[in-house]
């Protein structure tokens, strides 16, 4: 079984370790302590409490898109015709293209809140430090 040390979980889970540590005290996520005293997360739990901290939209959209990712815009790059928008993500990196029509009608700028709406048959599934790739069919 996969299990997580508190400053493990607080980076897939985008918190701070003291996030963590009180989720863990109020009892809203589970941890066992080893045999060191350090306290450990089981996957599963931590893939529980994951998923039932997911935002949906809030505002009553219904979308088939599954990824949404809320951020800020960091850089919006414009030529003629076309935009690239990037977004900071918590720690990840998002980069759209779109019509300078659309960046422009949207009002994007560095230091925007927008949100990535992603919809996408081919996504790539990696697991770090293992050579095997798995994609979506």
């Amino acid at each position: 079984m996969t299990t997580f040390r508190i400053s493990e979980a607080a980076a897939l889970l985008g918190v701070s370790s003291d996030t963590v540590r009180r989720w863990v005290d109020a009892g809203r996520l589970a941890a066992v302590r080893d045999e060191h005293g350090h306290r450990q997360i089981s996957g599963a739990d931590l893939a529980a409490f994951a998923r039932s901290q997911v935002e949906t939209t809030g505002d009553g959209t219904r979308s088939s898109a599954r990824n949404r990712f809320r951020g800020i815009v960091t850089e919006v790059i414009r030529d003629a015709v076309m935009a690239q928008v990037e977004i900071a993500a918590g720690p990840f990196r998002v980069v759209s293209l779109m019509s300078r029509q659309a960046a422009d009608e949207l009002g994007l700028e560095a230091g925007v809140v927008a949100v990535a709406v992603i919809k996408s048959t081919n996504v790539v599934v990696e697991i770090p430090g293992h050579e095997r790739v798995a994609t979506s069919p």
